[in-house]
């Protein structure tokens, strides 16, 4: 055979294959209707029967191409200002429809749900996930980059409601175009895909783009939406001011606190929003989970403040695993509140250009000055699936001020050999600090840098880079767990399937993970830790195992403290240690999750247990509990430290829900207790009832402090 003929093959494959991934028809038609539509899941108004509806969906999982066993239909229709989606979840088995949740932002891995996934600037690459389930429960998300930037705390004003019955589970879902940023356009064509889950089935469907090599995020493999003209996206102007009332006991005194302020929002364009903020609270945020460090680096804390999660992603930007802006350095001072005065931001998407400008000014509390904290960010989308982008952020008082710059650059690629997934870019940042007053220099060996390749697919997946962070380099608007050292990393990682092989959905072999740390200034091994699992795999009842052999090198120049006046000597130590991960599918009334990691320990032995529990007791009550409990053997002293945790959730219906979240460990010795209950009275609106309280252990139980708080924020369109 010639080898034009096998080119030929194989080109003709790869062709067939890509086609196999899309079915007619692709695109969806939405349908103009100007009547009343109750949102009720009823579906009985006569639009839906006007209107086109798909129903070609295909198995992703868990036989890939395959027809899907239930029959799903959807269709779309809008008037000037809504867009609806009527959705038809038919069911042969409806009473083993799995819908355990019912808050909003609900966790939707556990039940059966409808994902939409809507590209409203049509550009392969951002765009909304909207979630709803069996319950009518609410989730959305914004996504960026096909699903590398993943916002699960934008919340966009829509509504759902569902309806059950013998025949499945239907939904009617309303979202205003108001809520959404597309070109002002008197036509207009999106992305679209729809993914919905079965859970007892383990079955994933697709409507278009069902590879298992993309997540509905991928929306450069969906299908198009079209048929919209003369859309309107409605209010360009949204007020949000807030009241909070409150008192707080703390030994045997009472506090009262008041206090106003609020957000207004403009819609410079379509897709480009201004913000005001003043006096900026956060008093409904949960308490962070407290983290006993057994390691010499720093710990990080996620973000929990809505103001700074909603689009994040226009801000932020990383080194390799430094963080060039991390907003938890707003506000936030070695864990005390510092009051934030007011700011602005101005975030949206501009043609292809994506824009992000920020500046929040502090007020002064005790030593800490009033400061000022800003950062712009332009991020520009090339070629199909890539971009480049920019940053610059300050830090500035009276006393000092710090600057970083940034850029970075990703080539992503969804079609190496013919569809497969690659992400190849580097990035790199300058810092700059003055300290009025001072004439040292303080920006010497003040760089960092990273180059990147990975190849993220089903059966193989393999990650390549090199970052380097100098001793000088000073991000403090970021955060960077460690300085002054070059890291070298590399993964591969095997998933094959097979199809006779019973109860398994895929195996896991990873014969390499490392990570090696050397001193920058002196080019030495610093730390190695290198993994490698001679055996995982997920079971198609959707459990989950692996195993896997550590080997971990360190070397502390000088002793540092480990806790409690523990020390662990300078020194250089090579420690094995073995790990078992196992967790059971979490769509079962009780679930869990656990890990064992033992071995070595620097100058001793480290046992870390770690058990997480889930129980789904119906749609409106959900509890968790977590412990992780250390055992170390060091020649000073052996000691055991334990963390507890625990969450119930209640939720009356998805606009209504209370919590409680508790949290104990034994090197702080204190009980923290959040208890919350969020209502929505209209979308958009909110009211905040908050309970904290910390109690301490030493001898007996003792109250320490309580905090009560009532918070409304309501939503004002102009």
């Amino acid at each position: 055979m010639s080898k034009q003929s096998i080119v030929f093959i194989f080109i003709l494959l790869v062709s067939n294959n890509l086609i196999g991934q899309h079915s007619k028809p692709d695109t969806l038609i939405a349908f103009s209707y100007n009547g009343q539509i109750k949102v009720d899941g009823k579906l009985n108004e006569p639009c839906w029967s006007n209107a086109i509806a798909i129903e070609n969906f295909t198995q992703r999982e868990q036989n890939e191409g395959e027809p899907a066993t239930e029959k799903t239909k959807i269709a779309v229709v809008y008037s000037t200002n809504e867009i609806y989606f009527g959705i038809w979840c038919f069911d042969s088995d409806p009473d083993r429809i799995s819908a355990q949740q019912m808050a909003r932002d609900f966790s939707w891995s556990s039940d059966d749900n409808i994902e939409i996934m809507v590209s409203t600037f049509n550009d392969n690459r951002n765009g909304y996930l909207f979630v709803t389930n069996p319950n009518g429960a609410l989730a959305d998300v914004w996504v960026g980059d096909e699903g590398k930037d993943w916002n699960k705390d934008w919340n966009g004003v829509w509504d759902v409601a569902v309806e059950r019955n013998n025949q499945g589970w239907f939904a009617e879902m309303v979202i205003p175009f108001s809520t959404l940023k597309f070109k002002k356009d008197s036509s207009q064509i999106w992305g679209i895909n729809f993914e919905r889950n079965i859970r007892r089935k383990k079955e994933q469907l697709m409507w278009q783009g069902w590879s298992r090599l993309y997540d509905v995020e991928k929306i450069s493999q969906g299908g198009k939406l079209a048929g919209f003209n003369d859309i309107k996206q409605g209010k360009k102007i949204e007020l949000l001011p807030y009241a909070l009332g409150g008192f707080e006991f703390l030994e045997g005194k009472t506090t009262n606190t008041g206090k106003v302020g609020g957000e207004i929002n403009f819609d410079i364009t379509p897709t480009l929003k201004l913000n005001f903020t003043i006096n900026t609270d956060f008093a409904q945020v949960e308490s962070d989970r407290q983290q006993i460090n057994l390691t010499r680096f720093s710990l990080y804390y996620p973000e929990k403040r809505q103001f700074f999660l909603e689009g994040n992603n226009y801000y932020d930007m990383n080194v390799g695993s430094v963080r060039l802006f991390y907003s938890r350095r707003i506000g936030i001072d070695e864990n005390t509140e510092v009051p934030i005065i007011g700011g602005v931001r101005f975030f949206g998407k501009l043609n292809k250009t994506n824009i992000g400008v920020m500046s929040i000014q502090t007020y002064a509390k005790d030593s800490i000055p009033t400061t000022n904290y800003s950062v712009i960010k332009v991020k520009q989308d090339i070629f199909k699936q890539s971009s480049i982008g920019i940053i610059a952020t300050q830090k500035y008082s009276n006393e000092h001020y710090n600057r970083v710059y940034g850029a970075d650059f990703t080539y992503s690629t969804s079609e190496i050999f013919g569809e497969k997934n690659l992400l190849v870019g580097g990035s790199i940042a300058v810092s700059e600090t003055k300290a009025f007053g001072e004439t040292e220099n303080l920006n010497k060996d003040n760089l960092s840098y990273n180059v990147f390749l990975s190849y993220p697919n089903d059966v193989v997946e393999y990650d390549l880079g090199f970052t380097t962070v100098e001793s000088g380099f000073n991000p403090e608007m970021g955060f960077a767990r460690r300085k002054n050292y070059q890291m070298f990393y590399t993964e591969l990682q095997f998933n094959p399937r097979f199809k006779k092989l019973p109860f398994f959905r895929n195996l896991i072999f990873k014969p390499i993970d490392i990570n090696y740390y050397i001193n920058e200034k002196t080019k030495e091994t610093e730390s190695v830790f290198y993994e490698w699992r001679p055996f995982g795999f997920v079971l198609k009842s959707g459990e989950f195992f692996e195993f896997n052999i550590q080997h971990i090198f360190d070397k502390p120049n000088e002793e540092f403290e480990l806790i409690d006046s523990i020390y662990i000597p300078a020194g250089s130590y090579w420690d094995n240690r073995y790990e078992i991960q196992f967790s059971t599918f979490r769509g079962r009334k009780i679930s869990a999750q656990t890990s064992i990691n033992v071995g070595e320990f620097y100058t001793g032995h480290r046992q870390d247990f770690e058990f997480n529990t889930y129980f789904n007791i119906n749609k409106h009550l959900n509890i968790s509990l977590d412990w992780e409990r250390n055992y170390l053997q060091l020649p000073q002293e052996s000691f055991t430290t334990d963390e507890f945790g625990g969450r119930i959730d209640y939720a009356f219906n998805p606009k209504l829900q209370t919590s409680v979240f508790a949290q104990w460990n034994n090197e702080s010795e204190n009980i923290l207790v959040n208890y919350r209950i969020n209502w929505i009275p209209k979308i958009g609106s909110y009211f905040y009832f908050v309970v904290n309280q910390e109690f301490d252990t030493n001898n007996g139980i003792k109250i320490l402090r309580t905090t009560i708080l009532g918070k409304l924020i309501w939503r004002f369109a102009l």
